[in-house]
């Protein structure tokens, strides 16, 4: 059988608070550990998740946040996510640097986060400003010897390869998350594979629809219940050699969520059997 961890999120919160209880009742082995509080990325809390998670665990990626508004749509998600609102970036981008320093007192090697809604078209000079401020924190990255990954899902295939080669360093990598190019109506997420190739080095399993108006975000659903074609999906990454982990993504709380987590890693184990 071809291997590959299969992980879950988990915030920084719960991991420091209930240990890994929540990711070994799920039966998994990996981690990505989500951190919106930056004021939790301390040394202290390094060596406390480093203790607690031991070698039990594997932390496959820091997924870095950043203060200030946040709304997830068509509409307000332009003005207010990542690195693209120039009234936000520079204590972003400070958010940034402190997660990739956290990472490197993890010994981790990957940080991750939404850059936002990058401009499609690239000669604007929003566009290029976001480009040197990605620049900035990827090469503040690169001296610590941390990759600066790319969540997908709020603009096109192309233009996140546009944005990684105009940027034009060798520490950045992308977190496929299939559902977000549904959601976002941005692509089919196994033709994306075929454009990002060897860049990806993290994957959300993570399943949805297309969006039905033009204001808010597609459906996310249990992983089977959408339209990602996983079996395929895997298929394309395993062609790529891919090697990361694959984190279940499954964004509601209570029981059917962990009934839904557990159902995705039967499902993925199914798939990855037939390797």
């Amino acid at each position: 059988m071809y291997h590959l961890d299969i992980g879950v999120i988990i915030s920084l919160e719960s991991l420091l608070k209930n240990g890994t209880e929540e990711i070994e009742v799920l039966g998994l082995n990996s981690c990505q550990v989500n951190a919106w509080d930056i004021d939790l990325l301390t040394e202290d809390n390094a060596k406390r998740v480093r203790k607690i998670v031991g070698d039990n665990i594997n932390i496959s990626s820091l997924w870095v946040g950043w203060p200030g508004p946040k709304v997830w749509d068509f509409i307000d998600g332009p003005l207010t996510l990542g690195l693209v609102p120039a009234e936000f970036r520079y204590a972003r981008m400070e958010a940034l640097k402190k997660g990739a320093r956290f990472a490197k007192m993890l010994d981790i090697t990957d940080i991750t986060t939404h850059v936002g809604f990058i401009p499609e078209n690239p000669s604007t000079t929003e566009y290029r400003e976001t480009v040197i401020a990605i620049r900035e924190v990827a090469s503040y990255c690169k001296n610590l010897g941390i990759y600066f990954n790319f969540e997908t899902g709020q603009e096109t295939p192309i233009t996140l390869i546009r944005t990684i080669e105009d940027t034009g360093l060798d520490n950045l990598g992308i977190n496929l998350d299939p559902a977000n190019l549904l959601l976002y109506g941005k692509a089919n997420p196994v033709d994306a594979v075929d454009i990002y190739k060897n860049l990806i080095r993290g994957v959300h399993v993570k399943d949805g629809k297309y969006p039905t108006d033009g204001r808010h975000l597609g459906e996310e659903t249990a992983m089977g219940e959408g339209m990602v074609n996983f079996p395929l999906l895997l298929d394309r990454l395993i062609k790529y050699n891919y090697q990361g982990a694959l984190t279940i993504e499954r964004e509601i709380t209570g029981p059917k969520q962990k009934e839904d987590i557990i159902k995705a890693k039967e499902i993925l184990l199914d798939i990855l059997q037939k390797y």
